[in-house]
């Protein structure tokens, strides 16, 4: 099992000295993932419901400002050595699949082989409409399937063509491929019946978030029962669940802090030291092979300091 966590692309520690600061030590500590979150621009007003806490609301909203995602991520190839570049998770029907495809095989060879991309259909229809010049909201799911597709068809054939609903393409040279053999993995995001059926069908692993209150993955039991709806969409397809790679992202995750789920059992990755390693324990026995935290912090210094105390004390633990 390998382990990583999530830089700050917005908001006050959004700085360029910032984000070197912590993908560099994750880097020294022995961290495999640095994530990459994925806004192209925040609306001041939002309804749309935000899946991932209790109160459907987007945390920090209000500041507005983000660092776009795949030129954050080709600055951080240049800035680190080994470790892996995350999207977690790229919005994929907000961009052209065509040049979605070439920026990600780009930044593959600029980074020796290092890009793993997370994907997700979206949530909030206030951006798409804001972005523009996009298929709509509501077409979210059919549209990346589709994307996807594309990004396997360019990244892996010598005459890649396509025709579909989104995009079509034919007598074209794409150049060049990405290092990685067939090509970087895909990393299916989101929790929902959906999400599971595209992981199936196209995904390199499974990176669902826990804190989903519609489709709760909080505790060993609900996550176990999720990984068996998961390997039975494999199963429909004729496809191998050993095939599928399991990662999990606990975004919540704060040192010390204890929560209850709904039916009064303790959350995942809440507690103490000995608790978040027995789930770290759990979840391996189950299968996962990467799991994302969330280190960021009121300032820097805090945030180092998480990072630090969690390679220092936590993972030794769950190594037991």
């Amino acid at each position: 099992m390998d382990f990583g966590f999530n830089i700050p692309p917005r908001g006050p520690l959004a700085s360029r000295d910032n984000i070197i600061a912590l993908s560099r030590l994750g880097e020294k500590l022995g961290f495999s993932y640095i994530a990459i979150p994925d806004h192209i621009i925040i609306p001041r007003t939002i309804a749309s419901p935000y899946p991932y806490n209790v109160e459907r609301k987007m945390v920090g909203a209000s500041d507005g400002d983000c660092m776009e995602q795949l030129v954050l991520m080709s600055f951080l190839a240049a800035a680190t050595q080994k470790i892996r570049l995350l999207t977690s998770v790229m919005v994929v029907p907000h961009r052209n699949p065509v040049f979605t495809a070439k920026a990600l095989a780009t930044i593959d060879v600029l980074s020796q082989g290092r890009v793993t991309v997370g994907c997700g259909a979206g949530w909030m229809d206030e951006e798409f409409r804001a972005i523009g010049g996009i298929p709509p909201f509501a077409e979210r799911g059919k549209v990346t399937n589709e994307y996807l597709r594309i990004f396997k068809a360019l990244w892996t054939k010598d005459n890649p063509e396509f025709s579909g609903d989104y995009a079509q393409f034919a007598d074209v040279s794409f150049l060049p491929k990405p290092v990685q053999k067939p090509h970087p993995p895909l990393w299916i995001g989101g929790e929902s019946p959906a999400a599971l059926r595209r992981t199936a069908a196209l995904g390199d692993a499974w990176y669902p978030i826990g804190s989903n209150p519609q489709f709760p993955l909080n505790t060993i039991e609900r996550y176990q029962e999720a990984l068996g709806r998961l390997r039975g969409e494999a199963e429909k397809i004729k496809r191998d669940p050993a095939t599928i790679d399991l990662a999990y992202w606990a975004n919540w995750y704060v040192e010390g802090q204890t929560l209850n789920v709904d039916t009064g059992q303790r959350q995942l990755f809440t507690g103490n030291d000995e608790q978040v390693a027995q789930d770290i324990r759990d979840l391996r026995a189950c299968g996962v092979n990467h799991l994302l935290f969330n280190f960021v912090r009121s300032t820097l210094e805090e945030s180092l300091t998480a990072v630090e105390r969690f390679a220092a004390t936590v993972l030794p633990l769950a190594a037991e």
